[in-house]
């Protein structure tokens, strides 16, 4: 395993990434000549209703103008929660036009169903179903292209992906090295028209994905170096992202935020947090990035009280500690004493999301975000069979769960 030998270095860990990134203000018009490249003619655009409305699907399409590459499809019908049947209607639609790469335009939804997508055209599957858990891929992919309309999931530079299944009422969860895009294109138009409580609630899923990549057993040097840039992004730019959306700028930087910590989790992975919002959202369909902002100070709570129990844990404290560097900067981090900074960064999460909740009614409780109480006990058990408690420096029980839960509530 990867357990920290000095509190410096581990004993040994894997960082692998290999999407190309492409970050500016003309970025989209630098896609037709990636693709070609990628020996791509004619890709299927994957989004959804609310993308097109706003007219970034626009954006994109003109980018191919006096270009090569014919648009084979645009499919804009990706539900919030998208699921395997969205997955198999699109794959069999990206087979009968004559498709041959993907393109996918949106947050999390669309990203997530662009690799259902990729995963059955390229296994030459006729069900997601039959592909679902860790590493059960085996042929590359298709060219695939991500152009994030939020800054929060990280999706296009992460090797998973999960997608709903309705007749179970739970969220799968697929991962391989092979699912990774081939090239992340972030370009500020196409965040500058998200609303303020969805541009909040993606830049604490954001958040989310950089403390838990950052105190995580398998942190390493390279996944810390992500982590803390993208939290010190996070820090600077969130609240004027909220206030002051048409600021591209901003934007642009919060897009690299979401990156950066994408980058770091998909490494070094995610804890209790991400197992008790993936619950929250397959149970009582609570938008992913609004769980983990109104969980995130609970699951440090708890690594905190917990922090001294396993071997597994070792240094975990001190991580914690020291995330309240970047989330306060060195001047705030020196006025709190070394024994208080644990509860120092809990403190200002809770500080940032009180703030969002003013300026925009993100919510801090999941009683605020239609969670039902009797549905706590449901979400516990879904919190411990989820795929990312295996990544919990600590060892998590039912009871633990619940009383996290309940906490949040």
């Amino acid at each position: 395993m990867f357990f920290m030998k000095d509190n410096t270095l581990p004993e040994y860990y894997e960082f692998f990434n290999s999407v190309k990134v492409i970050s500016g203000y003309k970025a989209l018009e630098n896609i037709p000549y990636e693709l070609s490249q990628l020996g791509a003619k004619k890709p299927i655009i994957i989004t959804d209703k609310g993308i097109v409305k706003a007219g970034l699907i626009k954006h994109v399409i003109k980018s191919f103008q006096g270009t090569k590459i014919t648009i084979g499809a645009v499919y804009d019908d990706t539900p919030v929660d998208s699921s395997n049947v969205v997955v198999d209607e699109i794959a069999e639609i990206y087979r009968q036009k004559g498709c041959d790469s993907i393109i996918a335009v949106g947050g999390g939804s669309a990203i997530d169903t662009a690799k259902g997508v990729n995963i059955v055209i390229s296994e030459d599957s006729d069900d997601l179903l039959k592909l679902m858990g860790n590493n059960r891929l085996t042929k590359p992919m298709k060219p695939f292209v991500v152009i994030p309309t939020t800054a929060g999931t990280g999706s296009e530079v992460t090797m998973a992906a999960v997608i709903a299944n309705p007749s179970k009422n739970v969220k799968m969860q697929f991962t391989s090295a092979l699912m990774l895009p081939k090239l992340a294109v972030l370009d500020p138009r196409m965040t500058l028209s998200m609303p303020a409580r969805i541009t909040a609630a993606t830049s604490m899923d954001a958040l989310t994905h950089a403390v838990e990549a950052f105190i995580g057993p398998q942190k390493n040097p390279i996944s810390d170096a992500f982590a803390t840039a993208a939290i010190e992004l996070i820090r600077d730019n969130i609240v004027d992202a909220v206030k002051h959306g048409g600021n591209a700028d901003v934007r642009l930087a919060m897009a690299n935020a979401a990156l950066l910590a994408g980058l770091a989790f998909s490494n070094s992975m995610v804890g209790i947090v991400h197992a008790a919002a993936h619950a929250t959202g397959g149970i009582c369909h609570v938008p992913h990035g609004v769980a983990n902002s109104i969980l995130l100070p609970h699951g440090l709570d708890l690594y905190i009280r917990k922090s001294g129990e396993a071997k597994k844990a070792l240094h975990l404290k001190q991580n914690i500690e020291k995330v309240l560097l970047p989330l306060a900067g060195p001047e705030q981090y020196m006025k709190v004493p070394a024994r208080e900074r644990a509860q120092g960064a809990v403190k200002a999460i809770r500080d940032l999301t009180a703030n969002l909740n003013k300026i925009c009614g993100l919510p801090v409780r999941l009683s605020q975000a239609g969670v039902i109480e009797n549905s706590l006990p449901e979400i516990a058990q879904a919190t411990i069979n989820d795929g990312a408690i295996a990544f919990s420096p600590v060892e998590v029980s039912y009871e633990e769960a619940l009383a996290l839960i309940k906490a949040a509530f």
